[in-house]
């Protein structure tokens, strides 16, 4: 199977002209720089994400309390004392 797909690659090089591979060759290179810098910015991103984690995770080593957003279950709620308005009766 691999030989045949050699075979038939090698017959559509020898069909084709030299500027038109060299276009196809550019037109792929082009895409994959586009592709590797995509990644490359995910890859700059998720590293320095894990940069800040680690600093957390040294810091609770420390014994320092937890940074960042603090979970909602221990807010305490304020009152609001709405009963001291007096409302109108209309008879």
């Amino acid at each position: 199977m691999k030989e045949y797909f050699k075979r038939l690659w090698n017959a559509l090089l020898a069909s084709t002209d030299l500027d038109e591979k060299a276009e196809a060759a550019l037109k792929e290179a082009k895409a994959r720089i586009k592709e590797m810098k995509k990644e490359l910015a995910d890859v700059k991103k998720a590293a320095k994400n894990v940069v800040a984690q680690s600093k957390d995770v040294i810091d609770a080593a420390k014994g320092n309390k937890r940074r960042g957003k603090k979970p909602t279950k221990n807010k305490k709620k304020t009152k609001t004392n709405n009963n001291t308005k007096k409302v109108k009766k209309w008879i």
